[in-house]
């Protein structure tokens, strides 16, 4: 494989990464995931390249491939290590609350920030499908997991009933809303209209 497959500016399929063992202590991958983003949210998805991350981060294009097929996996790690709050674990009690909970540890600057930097990312995965591959098996399933299991956890308590058909939508409501809302308003939505969004669209269609 080339260079430039490697950096994820080819067209062929991304590879999933291989378990192994990394040289990376945990605050240095935490300190080289926040560069890269830096790096992306600066220069954008195809002009970034594993060449400029190792100059940025002072990390040898060796290392890195040790811990990364390339560019796509990279960038995929490093949004879901990134990302405000995880949803893994939050159990107040009640599904509103768990909701809440979510917003709560949002700010309206993460939400800017990470709403351009997703949109970004979404729309240079319809040139790269590597990018696309890496997205969905290392950020986007993970993360509808953890929502699905948030959501189990209401059925298991009767909050929701199992067969409401809005269950299989909520993930999608969720997401068209940060993307919709920059749409719609030229702005990012912020906290207080997510809080809302929850309270008038996503708790009510699912009878909550």
């Amino acid at each position: 494989m080339d260079g430039s497959d490697r950096d994820g500016t080819g067209t062929g399929t991304a590879r999933v990464p291989r378990n192994r063992r990394s040289k990376l202590t945990r605050a240095r991958q935490a300190e080289l995931f926040t560069s890269v983003l830096d790096l992306l949210r600066e220069v954008g998805y195809d002009s970034l390249t594993m060449e400029a991350v190792a100059a940025r981060t002072r990390c040898s294009k060796a290392t890195l491939y040790r811990q990364w097929t390339g560019k796509p996996q990279l960038v995929a790690e490093a949004l879901r290590h990134e990302k405000p709050v995880a949803l893994a674990g939050i159990d107040t009690g009640s599904l509103r609350g768990d909701f809440l909970a979510v917003v709560d540890r949002l700010s309206r600057r993460q939400i800017e920030r990470d709403t351009a930097l997703l949109r970004g990312l979404v729309q240079a995965s319809h040139a790269h499908p590597d990018l696309l591959e890496a997205l969905r098996e290392l950020f986007v399933f993970p993360e509808l997991t953890a929502l699905a299991e948030l959501l189990g956890h209401a059925v298991e308590r009767g909050e929701v009933s199992p067969d409401t058909p809005a269950l299989r939508f909520v993930p999608h409501a969720l997401v068209g809303l940060l993307l919709a809302h920059q749409l719609a308003e030229a702005r990012p939505a912020d906290p207080a209209f997510v809080r809302d969004y929850v309270d008038a669209v996503v708790l009510p269609a699912l009878d909550v």
